[in-house]
């Protein structure tokens, strides 16, 4: 009869693939409580995962870094992750290192300190605006949104909206100008419901918790070329914002992340099928980016702007194209064959050392902050046009 692996057993097989000793009996065992767990059982084999590692300096985040694992290895331990996940102990989405030789830390003792959100959200109005194929306006008017307020300390918040869980075509058809291959194919994604910053992270916001101990990772106060406090925070890396979500998720006791790239294109569109949100075109009175130099009535601001600058989506989210390059949790992949479609992060099987960026900025031209444009960068880069923004969910 074979062995079926307990808790303690489980944790210990995790800290030795951690160390880099894993066997073929560890991955035979793992194996072994995948296939028997289910239902009711994934939830006390993770209740029973974490209660045993929180008496340890052990935490299964640690284990879970795919750093040097072979492929083998990955799939076996990201079955056991989803089971983590499901069972709803919180573990982040983000699992790469610092640096290819760090291992990089996640406190599964956060789901004891999560903070619920809020039963009861604020509404606020806005309005939205809508053109036609010659970027002339056809349609303006008020609605409303969802969303609940982060008091970030000293008088510094950072607003949430409510975005709601629905399916949607990811990516372009090939009949939408100036699409790429990269964009393709076009799949059906599941989103689940979700909160996103109401505006890029700001020069204020990220003060406030830049100058909150650190956590993994050291931050600069200050690193932006613009300056300004309610202009979006740049020159921050893949692993600056990274780190910026870990201490706000200690400050606040809620789980904040990067968003995947199907949650950004998803709130991005706000359920419409354009290239852009706003119809088939931008111009420059409806976001910042770089307009054709033959146009002499168009404006190229050659730095970023305000958030909030210019109208905001259906959903009720500024500056989602231009002004600033915007990070997600994903690998890059040179297209989406074999893609998450239930609106996860793809972590897996791509270039774990490039993660995905997302809208346009307000130096690249129109075409790169259509909806569906796909850039990606070292996640070590810092660039005067790269920003980013939280969710939480």
């Amino acid at each position: 009869m074979p062995h079926f692996p307990t808790s303690d057993e489980l944790i210990k097989i995790l800290d030795r693939i951690l160390d880099g000793s894993r066997n073929e009996n560890d991955i035979k065992l793992l194996r072994q409580c995948l296939r028997r767990v289910n239902g009711q059982n994934q939830v006390q084999l993770a209740n029973n995962i974490v209660n045993i590692a929180e008496g340890r300096d052990i935490h299964i985040g640690d284990c879970i870094t795919y750093q040097g694992l072979d492929e083998e290895t990955k799939t076996v331990l990201r079955q056991l992750q989803q089971i983590l996940q499901e069972s709803q102990v919180s573990i982040s989405s983000n699992f790469s290192p610092q640096t290819p030789t760090e291992k990089f830390l996640v406190n599964t003792h956060s789901h004891k300190q999560v903070s619920p959100l809020p039963s009861e959200l604020n509404i606020f109005e806005f309005e939205v605006v809508t053109v036609d194929h010659k970027g002339k306006e056809t349609k303006r008017y008020r609605t409303q949104a969802e969303y609940f307020v982060e008091d970030l300390g000293n008088s510094v918040v950072l607003e949430m909206v409510s975005i709601p869980g629905g399916n949607f075509p990811m990516g372009a058809s090939r009949e939408e100008e100036a699409s790429q291959e990269d964009e393709r194919p076009q799949h059906l994604v599941n989103i689940k419901s979700f909160f996103i910053g109401r505006y890029p992270i700001t020069q204020r916001q990220w003060r406030a918790i830049a100058n909150l101990p650190k956590i993994n990772h050291y931050l600069k106060p200050d690193p932006s070329c613009f300056n300004g406090d309610n202009l979006p925070v740049e020159r921050v890396s893949w692993y600056d914002a990274l780190e910026f979500c870990e201490r706000l998720s200690q400050k606040t006791g809620r789980q904040y992340r990067l968003p995947s790239e199907a949650e950004w294109e998803y709130a991005c569109r706000a359920r419409t099928s354009t290239p852009f949100h706003f119809g088939q075109i931008i111009t420059d009175k409806l976001a910042n980016y770089c307009s054709d130099n033959d146009n002499i009535n168009s404006i190229n601001r050659q730095c970023t702007t305000q958030v909030g600058s210019f109208p905001a989506n259906t959903f009720g989210l500024y500056d989602m194209h231009g002004l600033v390059w915007e990070w997600c949790a994903d690998y890059e992949h040179d297209n989406y064959q074999g893609a998450p479609l239930d609106g996860s992060a793809w972590v897996d099987d791509g270039n774990e050392e490039y993660r995905i960026l997302r809208g346009g900025s307000w130096g690249h031209p129109v075409n790169l902050c259509r909806s569906t444009f796909r850039f990606s960068e070292a996640a070590t880069t810092i660039d005067k046009q790269i920003g980013f923004r939280v969710v939480c969910s």
